[in-house]
């Protein structure tokens, strides 16, 4: 009797001639979350991933729920598929719900995979059924509304026994959906934008825009510590730092108070296009969430847009801020997003910013600036940032 992580994925087991890409790809990243731990290895077997050896188990499930691709992850134990066997890990299971969950009501769940097993699954239902009944004193079979599953899968490689399961977040693994470049501040928004676009297999990296001296070197490491949150659901994301202060500094000379943030927003884009095009990014990933602020009006994102020349992607565009800030708190982002440290967004905001721009009144607010030789100045100045510095 093993125990071991059985990890179970849904829709890349749905894929056709390229499902074995996305398997790789999935199998890739549950090695990369155990790099640290000598003793586990990875194995991969007609839909289901494995997690065997000597491991730290909380730490493991924590970072495995964050994986994209993954539905859910159960604590198994594994015998050879032999009745008796079965029967003993089953009531071992069992003992094990009873003992940390209180548990009083159950039901057999078998999964007759490999049909060489002798017994069917509604006889193996029944089989294990009676054991466990006869092992735990006051527990009793509800098969509509039962406390816990245990769930018996049959399989040519044994037989599987759990009852525990962490959910993980679905979608896709890491990489199978191309590359985006996320536009990264350091607020609650944006990082959940960018898991979103994680989760659906996106690999991301980030670029945010930083102000020092006008905001200070704190203000950096919130990112730094946001985009290491990240990566455990997209371990390749990369943190690029455009240094923003004479673009900003430009537009608070020359351009009127009510436009901005509007005008700083589209230099934001001209930059990120220009440097998701150097990265082999296929698309421009924003917080973005219509009505939210005042930059963010319908006419707004227009006007923005406008200078984009890379499709500008939206996770985030009707979400409620309750359903955004409930996803980076299981992400762990939200705590980090809050810690008082201001970016060159927040501190850049007007009394009375416009808030439905027409595009030709924008356009002439930003005639005043040199673009293209702003943009290309900081272009040259963006640095990658080093994100495995404890």
């Amino acid at each position: 009797m093993k125990e071991l992580l059985l990890v179970r994925y849904g829709e890349l087991g749905l894929k056709g001639d390229n499902r074995a890409d996305f398997e790789r790809a999935l199998l890739r990243h549950v090695e990369w979350t155990v790099r640290d731990m000598p003793g586990a290895f990875v194995s991969r077997s007609h839909g289901r991933l494995y997690v065997e050896g000597t491991f730290d188990r909380r730490l493991v499930l924590e970072r495995l729920r964050k994986t994209p691709g993954i539905v859910a992850i159960n604590p198994a134990l594994r015998v050879d598929s032999e009745i008796d066997a079965v029967v003993e890990a089953s009531i071992a299971a069992s003992k094990e719900a009873v003992d940390k969950r209180g548990f009083k009501t159950f039901k057999v769940e078998a999964r007759r995979g490999d049909k060489r097993f002798p017994l069917t699954s509604p006889e193996i239902n029944r089989k294990v059924g009676e054991a466990v009944l006869a092992a735990n004193q006051g527990l009793s079979v509800d098969v509509h509304s039962p406390d816990f599953v245990l769930t018996v899968e049959v399989r040519d490689t044994g037989t599987y026994v759990y009852w525990d399961e962490v959910r993980g977040p679905g979608g896709l693994p890491s990489g199978t959906s191309g590359r985006g470049l996320l536009l990264l501040s350091g607020g609650i928004d944006s990082p959940v934008a960018g898991y979103l676009a994680l989760r659906r297999g996106v690999k991301i990296d980030a670029l945010h825009f930083w102000s020092y001296p006008i905001v200070g070197e704190r203000s950096k490491e919130k990112v730094i510590d946001l985009c290491k949150a990240l990566r455990e659901s997209g371990p390749d994301l990369r943190l690029y730092i455009a240094h923003f202060t004479d673009v900003q500094s430009e537009i608070l000379e020359k351009c009127p108070e009510r436009f901005r943030v509007i005008v700083m927003r589209r230099m934001m884009m001209r930059i990120a296009c220009e440097w998701a095009s150097s990265v082999s990014a296929q698309a421009v990933f924003t917080g973005e969430n219509v009505g939210q602020v005042a930059s963010q009006t319908l006419e707004s994102l227009r006007a923005i847009e406008d200078v984009a020349t890379l499709p500008v992607l939206r996770p985030l565009i009707c979400f409620d801020k309750v359903e955004t800030v409930a996803i980076a708190r299981s992400i762990g982002t939200y705590d980090i997003s809050c810690l008082p440290y201001e970016d060159c967004c927040t501190v850049f905001v007007p009394r009375h910013p416009v808030t439905k721009p027409k595009l030709e009144d924008v356009r002439a607010a930003e005639s005043r600036l040199d673009v293209q030789s702003l943009v290309a100045a900081c272009l040259k100045r963006i640095e990658e940032e080093d994100l495995t510095a404890v």
